[in-house]
């Protein structure tokens, strides 16, 4: 890298898993700088989470609004915006990021509806920003070794996909029991419309999409609520058609009891399939046809997005942290690439973006329709 980005965090304070993730991301590969951050809308905790991470207390804010309008008047200011809230603060927090000449790296889902995130996309198409969505997942080196035999054709035509993502965090009704993560991913007027769904649906379906390079067509779902006085959903399960004329399956629970972070991918092809499980993220199984299964390792496959997503020698272990940093790497290359007018280095453009968000909507807003006409095949547009 040229040089270190200036960021600013919105949201992320004390308490908050994801927060400190994004930092963590951020300073791996020295591509960034944290040079303010609203941490919260509280200004006493906003106050004591900034101490916490020895952040300025000039550069502290308990008002994004305020972020955003000062950093944006600085010369020193924040150039970049992480966004690491509930899910209906992310429109607004990126509109006013965008409108103030800011990159965007935003926690999904992108927003609470289709019609704000394809406002979100039109936007920073207008401002010409980067806006990088965090779906690491994607980043793993492995699933882009995955995503790179899918495209050389090692597979032969795709013809099965199946994805799943199962948690057992939510069996029970942690949001009656003062559990605040539990709480808003269970509240329309923060998390949206979909509970489960959006909150790791849209990660098994935007890893199925990312590595086969093709988004259903039509879609058959039902969601549940299994656990008593929950309003969002808690499971959801569907089946897919693609226009090549491949069949998907795609389940997602927050309720499947002894499951931790259990997101699994199988593609099938007429000459070969492949497997990943993301609890065991250093490995991806590849069985030809008729042939033994194949156990690649990363740092022993040389496909280039596989080696730029790389960080130590193979046998030592690189995971879910390191792969979050490769969303922040690989934006942090667009971005300045786009600053100093040259192309980005062609793996940095496999981070997915506010593009890839409207699809993930489009897919959110298609399972509700289906599910509600119970289970009516509807298609994805």
């Amino acid at each position: 890298m040229t040089r270190r980005l200036r960021l600013a965090m919105l949201g992320g304070g004390e308490g908050a898993f994801i927060g400190a993730v994004h930092r963590i991301a951020a300073r791996l590969d020295d591509c960034y700088e944290l040079v303010a951050a609203a941490l919260s809308s509280d200004p006493a905790r906003a106050a004591a989470s900034a101490a916490a991470i020895h952040l300025p207390p000039g550069r502290s804010y308990a008002d994004w609004r305020e972020l955003i309008r000062a950093e944006a008047a600085r010369p020193d200011g924040a150039e970049v915006v992480a966004i690491v809230t509930p899910n209906h603060l992310h429109a607004p927090m990126a509109t006013a990021a965008l409108q103030a000449g800011l990159h965007v790296i935003c926690d999904k889902p992108l927003a609470v509806s289709l019609a704000e995130g394809e406002e979100l996309a039109r936007l920073a198409d207008r401002q010409g920003r980067v806006f990088a969505l965090t779906h690491p997942y994607a980043a793993y080196p492995m699933v882009r070794h995955a995503r790179h035999l899918v495209a050389s054709g090692a597979l032969g035509t795709i013809r099965l996909v199946q994805a799943e993502y199962q948690q057992d965090w939510l069996t029970r009704a942690l949001e009656q029991e003062g559990n605040k993560q539990a709480a808003w991913r269970n509240d329309p007027a923060q998390a949206g419309p979909a509970g489960c769904l959006g909150d790791i649906g849209t990660h098994a379906f935007q890893l199925a999409c990312f590595v086969t390079g093709m988004v259903p067509d039509q879609l058959s779902a039902e969601l549940t609520s299994f656990v008593p006085g929950r309003v969002l959903d808690d499971h959801v399960q569907m089946m897919l058609r693609y226009a090549n004329g491949a069949r998907g399956l795609l389940w997602a629970s927050q309720v499947a009891a002894g499951c931790e972070n259990a997101l699994r991918l199988r593609v099938f092809g007429t000459e070969a399939s492949l497997a990943f499980d993301q609890e065991q993220p250093g490995e991806l199984w590849f069985t030809p046809l008729g042939g033994a299964a194949q156990r690649l390792t990363r740092g022993r496959v040389d496909s280039p997005a596989a080696l730029q997503a790389t960080r130590v020698p193979a046998g030592h272990p690189e995971g879910y942290l390191e792969a979050f940093a490769q969303v922040y790497r690989d934006a942090a290359e667009l971005i300045l690439a786009r600053g100093e007018g040259r192309a980005p280095a062609a793996a940095a453009q496999q981070v997915a973006t506010v593009h890839d968000g409207v699809a993930g909507h489009r897919f959110i807003e298609a399972v509700l329709r289906s599910s509600a006409a119970d289970g009516r095949w509807v298609p994805l547009d």
